[in-house]
């Protein structure tokens, strides 16, 4: 059988980072890392640096639909990666658009909520709609740990799973089930701010942990962003989402051990490209 010639195109869905370290900007470069050819539908715009999120604005959801419509009739989306949204108005455009695609194109939740310098990213009253209205529909949801907590704190359905535990006080393992119960097909609760950097992976019947290396002489903004797109990345190429997350895991763990810590003066964004390794030689 002759291989596909086709590059695979996966579509992000995302906030705008102004200083190219997260958002909209690393998911382009982990999509060109990973080998498939990124598409835009921007949902908010931000006025961003290595040090702060100075403004945010949303973008109208008409013209978000219309994004993800537009890419869609011409090019075809084979996977997407969702980012930060915002506001409810925008998680509901979302919910639109994904109405117009193929019913079974993957589909990457990265639950943005707190940008690395701590700007909120996600309104509190979008967090339940987020979980309402995304999860269900997602095939893998990528939260870190405070945003599995997050999520699991504003759900009544994730409450009811985890009985009266208090969402603080959960690992990763139990966190992973609460999420899933929500309805997404798989969870990976990434091991970022775990005391070691395993992440853990969830469908309903496997629990895995995906271990990985920490970097502390790297540079991590932009490290969510990453893995998430990378996980869609594969998803697109046909990988399970297991063997997914596990390539996903990898691409991350190598862009923030290659980040450029140069940038900026906050912490510098992470490295999926090998951008330093491109640079011309002196002549």
């Amino acid at each position: 059988m002759t291989p596909d010639p086709r590059v695979p195109a996966v579509l992000s869905i995302a906030g705008s980072d102004s200083g190219g370290g997260a958002g909209i900007q690393a998911d382009l470069k982990a999509f060109a890392a990973c080998g498939v050819h990124g598409m835009t539908a921007i949902a908010a715009i931000t006025a961003q640096s290595t040090v702060g999120v100075d403004a945010v604005a949303v973008v109208e959801p008409d013209l978000i639909v219309a994004q993800v419509r537009a890419v869609h009739r011409d090019i075809g989306v084979d996977a997407v990666k969702i980012g930060m949204l915002g506001t409810v108005e925008t998680i509901a455009a979302v919910e639109r658009a994904l109405d117009e695609l193929d019913a079974a194109t993957p589909i990457v939740l990265d639950p943005v909520m707190v940008a690395e310098s701590g700007a909120e990213l996600l309104a509190h009253d979008a967090r339940a709609a987020l979980v309402e209205r995304l999860l269900p529909r997602v095939t893998v949801t990528t939260p870190n740990l405070p945003e599995a907590r997050a999520i699991v704190a504003s759900a009544a359905r994730a409450r009811a799973v985890g009985g009266d535990a208090d969402p603080a006080a959960l690992d990763a393992p139990d966190l992973a089930r609460a999420i899933h119960a929500l309805g997404p097909r798989c969870v990976v609760v990434t091991g970022g701010h775990r005391e070691h950097a395993v992440d853990v992976f969830f469908d309903g019947e496997t629990l895995a942990e995906i271990p990985g290396e920490r970097f502390p002489d790297g540079a991590a903004h932009g490290s969510g962003c990453t893995h998430s797109s990378a996980l869609a990345a594969h998803l697109a190429h046909g990988f399970a989402p297991l063997a997914a997350a596990r390539a996903a895991k990898r691409v991350a763990a190598r862009a923030v051990r290659d980040g450029l810590r140069e940038i900026g003066h906050g912490p510098g964004p992470v490295d999926a490209l090998g951008i330093r390794a491109n640079s011309p030689a002196d002549t």
